[in-house]
């Protein structure tokens, strides 16, 4: 009896339970307690600890290889960006100067901030499936369409449209991802694909050093032909996410609870087959009262009344992270050409380099985040980063620095600085409760990248100084908000590691609507 009637409050508080009447031979399917696609009526289901205990197969890889590759094609196309600053100011191409360069990048970021938003609130409300193909259309409509600019405001309205597709993008793939992949796995998987964006910026440095090579292409047909591949490349994703179901945890505290089940099943056969082993028998249950949609008044309590706590969290870590990587990779080309005499075309080398590091950090040090733990990972990677910056600064400032000395500085800051800028991601995308989760991120990546999006205008501001130290300052102001972010993160972190986004957060369904 007082089993019974703790496993009732559970439930009525909306936390995982372990089912009283399980038996090792009960069926793992959802048990609906009324009309199972009935929305505000009772539904006991177990489908999150069902996707939580299948082992790694066939399955999640593709899942990651169909939603990650955006990152790799992003990572491409903004590198190319930052290799083609020099190239852009050339009388024989767009004629640009450094703060319209700067202003170009920030149209783009704040796209991104716009397209988050937008997307992020239909994503809650129409479903990942959906969202993550139209972002996707839009962002590679904005790509091809920036190959045609012909002047200042065509290449800034153009990326801003690109922004405003990876802006959506952001927000409907973390969630989709966070919710397929098993709990054990999600820590190291999120870091990777959001790593994955330095696959694309390596791949863009190296295309930078033939593309705008002047002996191979004209200087006003390289540049071009940079965005044109990118976005021709992005159409096989379109393809490939066909292979990527809609997400079961939003199908059932959405009112499909039978095509919840369905997909599950589904999922489970494919896991089977791919791995050749039998499943755990999922001993947790969790009662819901799904809802076609759940209203922003809804939502906007949680983020700032029970979870308020976790927002100051999420937004200290995006803001850090967005200042410093907005403030260097828009910036990088235009400092090593002006400071170090580096030719516009080679600038790709540099920027090569420094994607190699900033890859190899999330996937060295991911897994920790799922060992070590989320807080002990989050706030060292940050802490070490603002602190190499303050080192690193301070030597550009006395000119003790060279074009290689200075790539190897950043390199190093940029190792740990990639895994917190993941984790970044990772925590906003895992915290808040699922039916909040892509609003979630887009609200903190949007707050975080408005402040980021000053960046680029700054530098371009500071750069038009031709002296070092007022970049110097720069990078000391994003060495600060790393270090704030790092404190915050020690007091208010979450130990997430290998739990289940139940767990961690309550579901919104998990209350009776009034």
């Amino acid at each position: 009896m007082a089993d019974s009637i703790k496993a009732q409050q559970a439930s009525r508080q909306g936390k995982y339970l372990e089912d009283p009447h399980q038996t090792p031979s009960a069926s793992p399917a959802t048990t609906s307690v009324s009309h199972e696609d009935a929305p505000g009526r009772t539904l006991k289901t177990n489908i999150p600890a069902r996707l939580d205990r299948l082992p790694w197969s066939r399955f999640h890889l593709l899942v990651v290889l169909a939603l990650g590759i955006t990152w790799v094609l992003d990572g491409l196309e903004v590198t190319i960006v930052g290799a083609i600053g020099p190239v852009l100011q050339n009388a024989q191409t767009l004629g640009l100067s450094a703060t319209e360069i700067g202003g170009a990048a920030s149209a783009y970021v704040s796209g991104a901030v716009i397209g988050a938003l937008v997307f992020g609130w239909l994503t809650d409300r129409h479903g990942r499936r959906l969202i993550f193909y139209v972002t996707l259309a839009v962002y590679l409509a904005g790509v091809l369409a920036t190959a045609t600019s012909w002047d200042a405001l065509s290449f800034a309205a153009f990326r801003a449209i690109t922004g405003f597709g990876i802006g959506g993008e952001y927000a409907a793939i973390n969630s989709a991802i966070d919710e397929l992949i098993p709990a054990r796995y999600r820590g190291r998987i999120d870091l990777i694909v959001n790593g994955s964006f330095w696959l694309g910026a390596a791949a863009g440095s190296g295309a930078a050093l033939l593309l705008l090579d002047p002996t191979l292409l004209g200087p006003d047909t390289g540049w071009r032909l940079s965005f044109a591949i990118g976005g021709v490349l992005g159409f096989g994703i379109l393809l490939m996410r066909r292979h990527v179901p809609e997400s079961p945890r939003w199908l059932v505290t959405h009112g499909h609870a039978r095509n919840a089940e369905a997909t599950v099943a589904d999922i489970e056969t494919r896991v089977r087959r791919e791995t050749g082993r039998e499943l755990d028998r999922p001993q947790k249950f969790l009662e819901v009262h799904p809802r076609t949609s759940f209203g922003l008044g809804l939502i906007f309590r949680a983020m700032c009344g029970k979870y308020r706590n976790r927002s100051i969290l999420a937004l200290s870590l995006m803001i850090a992270q967005s200042f410093l990587f907005n403030a260097v990779y828009f910036s990088y080309g235009l400092v090593l050409n002006r400071f170090e005499q580096v030719e516009a075309h080679r600038t790709g080398l540099y920027l090569l380099l420094l994607c190699i590091s900033n890859f190899m950090g999330p996937l060295l040090l991911g897994s920790l985040f799922d060992t070590l733990g989320r807080r002990k990972m989050i706030t060292g990677t940050y802490a070490i980063s603002g602190v190499l910056l303050i080192a690193t600064a301070l030597a550009f400032g006395f000119g003790a620095l060279n074009a290689w000395t200075q790539t190897l500085a950043w390199m190093a800051i940029f190792f740990f600085a990639s895994a917190a800028a993941s984790s970044a991601y990772l925590t906003a995308s895992e915290i808040f409760p699922l039916e909040t989760r892509a609003l979630a991120i887009a609200i903190f990546y949007a707050l975080g990248t408005s402040v980021g999006a000053t960046a680029p205008l700054l530098f371009g501001y500071l750069l038009e100084w031709d002296s070092r130290w007022p970049l110097a300052g720069g990078y000391l102001l994003a060495a600060a908000l790393m270090l704030i972010a790092a404190l915050v993160e020690a007091k208010l972190g979450i130990d997430a590691e290998m739990r289940s986004l139940e767990d961690i957060a309550d579901p919104l369904s998990g209350t009776r609507p009034a």
